[in-house]
Formats: structure tokens, C-alpha cells, sequence
């Protein structure tokens, strides 16, 4: 079983490279950047068990980050615009990866109640989420200032609560379900996990402020 779970993930390693290729291929500079960055991420977990071998990472691990990327990946390159449920179900496998993760982080830096972890898993995904939404924001204006094509797409404030929404489930699917693939992992780094949350709602907190301030003013002109 764990020999093609694997397997598995190696096929979407090499799909997220293809379509890497037929970005480029386009000359679609988005996609490929979006690509490119997907495919480092899904390449993290086998980077981590060479660097630091006495790490055990569950083997869904890898399947499931390579699942996003492919999804993010597949979805620059037309699908997004073309299938309507692609942005629903990117956002929500993508959403409960970091909700996955956030919920290994909190159990290992603050081991709460089983209530206020789930609420705490809940709403930190939907921040995290916000901040996405902003960032998609700041690179469409970016994008209109200097006359590029953006790296990442904003559809509109009614994709935007849809995304949030979808967010949302993958963070209750991942809270109902208890899934804490993650949780051996950052047992390994108690002091990590603490930063994670901390240092991340802060990042998530400020940035999102600076960027309401930034981008909110331009979308009213």
C-alpha cells in the first residue's frame, strides 16, 4: 500500500512538470511560475527525509502536496476559467493541507482542548485563506501598474467569498476527521511548531492589515 501511495505521488510530481512544460510551451508566464513554485513544494517532502533521514513522514504526505500542486498547477493553465467546480476543489484540498498542518502545530506547541482546537484549526484557515485573497489582489494591481500579466488571478469579490468558503470545508474536514498526518513530524520541532503559529498570525495578521490599507483604496477607484 505505501509503495503506491508513493507511486502515486511520483505520477503527480511528473504531472506538475508537465505542466511546468506546457506553460512554458505557451509562454504562459503565470503558469509557469505557479508550476515551477508547485512543483518545489511537492519535491519538500522527499527533500526533508534526505536532509533530516530520522524523520518519518506518512507517505500521504507527499501524495497530498503533489495533489495541490497538480490542481493549482492544471487549474493556471485554463481549468479554473473553463470547469467551474476547479476552483472549489483546488481550494479545498489545498485549505485542508495547511489546515493539516496547523493542526499538527497547535497540538504540539499548546496541546488544547478538543474544542478549541478545532476553532482554533478553523479560524486560522480562514486567515490564512484572507491573506491568499489579498495577495491574489496585490498581484492583480501590481500587475495593472506595471502593465504585466500577473503571477497570480483574482476573479472577483464573489470567487473570492466562494474560495473562502471552500476554505473553510477543507479545514472542517480536516478538524472532523482528526487528521494529523503532520503531527510526527512537527513533534520533532516542539519550538518550530510554537513560531508556526505565533510567528505565522502574526505575518498573516500585519500583512493582511498592510494590504487592506494598500490594495483597499485602489478597488474603489
Amino acid at each position: 500500500m505505501t509503495d503506491a501511495v508513493a507511486g502515486l505521488a511520483l505520477v503527480l510530481q511528473l504531472a506538475v512538470l508537465g505542466t511546468l512544460g506546457e506553460a512554458a510551451r505557451r509562454r504562459n508566464v503565470a503558469a509557469a511560475v505557479n508550476a515551477l513554485f508547485a512543483l518545489a513544494v511537492a519535491l519538500l517532502p522527499a527533500v526533508v527525509g534526505v536532509v533530516v533521514p530520522s524523520v518519518v513522514i506518512d507517505p500521504t504526505v507527499p501524495l497530498w502536496i503533489a495533489l495541490a500542486g497538480f490542481l493549482h498547477s492544471l487549474g493556471m493553465l485554463g481549468l479554473y476559467e473553463s470547469v467551474w467546480w476547479w476552483d472549489h476543489l483546488t481550494h479545498t484540498v489545498s485549505a485542508a493541507l495547511v489546515a493539516a498542518l496547523l493542526y499538527a502545530a497547535l497540538v504540539v506547541a499548546f496541546a488544547p482542548s478538543t474544542a478549541v482546537l478545532a476553532v482554533a484549526t478553523v479560524l486560522f484557515t480562514f486567515a490564512v485563506g484572507v491573506f491568499w485573497e489579498l495577495i491574489e489582489l496585490v498581484a492583480r494591481e501590481v500587475g495593472d501598474r506595471f502593465d504585466v500579466e500577473p503571477v497570480l488571478v483574482h476573479y472577483g469579490w464573489r470567487d473570492t467569498a466562494y474560495d473562502l468558503l471552500f476554505d473553510v470545508v477543507g479545514a472542517l474536514l480536516i478538524v472532523g476527521f482528526e487528521v494529523g498526518v503532520f503531527v510526527p513530524v512537527i513533534d520533532r520541532f516542539p519550538r518550530a511548531a510554537e513560531t508556526l503559529v505565533v510567528g505565522g498570525g502574526g505575518v498573516v495578521l500585519v500583512g493582511s492589515v498592510v494590504m487592506t490599507v494598500v490594495v483597499w483604496p485602489v478597488t474603489e477607484e
